[in-house]
């Protein structure tokens, strides 16, 4: 096997390319997306991902690492290459790098692109701007068992650096779509589908509906949640009780709470 390429200069072409998937516009257009992390990486690795390129700095990555996972793309059409920590760290968007970063293709399709099964549990994701937020959701879903996760008006995507990071790589393990609102909800009228929606403004607890069967769990904004339309053609409107101060909860934490619920009722 020969050695792999090494990157010496930080201003070489190839880094500048890898660091413009930074941005959204670049993603869409090249249909790419970045996995910075050691974990990160070897999740999207068990769940069949297939890397274009893997750029490692044996400098920075973990004992063994480099090893690793250059071994575990060997037999594909990876194109392995290294770089120094100065060259690595112009292409990393962490703050403090570990010598792992990929490119990868894009994360997601159209939600009526996804294959569920009879009983499928859904979370969407309505108009959810952090992408920390979606990312801890992921990992949720990912820990729950949830068939798909959608994003609905979506203002990130799932391919957006801090998502993936956020979600430890369980955007690749977890069937994830976006689309609009609408399209969306005649996608789950279509499939019938019933749509739970968490909202403070209702009487009835997130315990009190029966989530056994098909059934979709939505969670909107902190700020404004869901929108009428979503309100308006939900089978059940939920509240999670609260007895503090607080009149919200964050979004991640809610739809937890709910998911897990429905966990609990399906198990």
């Amino acid at each position: 096997m020969s050695e792999p390429l090494l990157i010496t200069s930080p201003a070489n072409a190839r880094l500048k390319a890898i660091a413009g998937l930074r941005r959204r516009r670049a993603r869409e257009q090249e249909r790419r997306t970045l996995v910075e992390g050691h974990d990160e990486l070897v999740l999207a690795l068990d769940a069949g991902v297939v890397p274009e390129l893997l750029l490692l700095c044996p400098e920075l990555a973990p004992a063994g690492a480099v090893e690793e996972l250059a071994g575990r793309v060997a037999d594909g059409p990876t194109q392995v290459v290294h770089a120094t920590r100065a060259a690595f760290e112009k292409a990393a968007y962490r703050e403090s790098p570990d010598g792992v970063l990929a490119v990868v293709g894009a994360v997601g399709s159209r939600p009526a692109d996804l294959s569920l099964p009879p009983d499928a549990l859904v979370l969407l994701c309505e108009g959810v701007e952090k992408p920390g937020n979606l990312g801890a959701m992921l990992r949720t879903a990912d820990a729950a068992g949830v068939d798909a996760v959608v994003a609905a008006d979506p203002v990130t995507d799932w391919g957006n650096p801090n998502t993936v990071r956020a979600s430890k790589g369980t955007v690749f393990s977890v069937p994830v779509a976006a689309d609009g609102t609408t399209v969306t909800l005649d996608w789950l009228d279509g499939l019938g589908i019933p749509l739970v929606a968490a909202t403070p403004d209702t009487e009835m607890a997130h315990t009190e509906v029966d989530y056994r069967g098909p059934v979709a769990i939505a969670v909107g904004t902190e700020k404004t949640g869901l929108t009428d339309e979503v309100l308006r053609r939900a089978a059940h409107r939920v509240r999670i009780p609260m007895v503090g101060r607080v009149n919200s909860l964050n979004v991640a934490t809610s739809a937890a709470i709910i998911v897990y619920e429905a966990v609990r009722q399906r198990g």
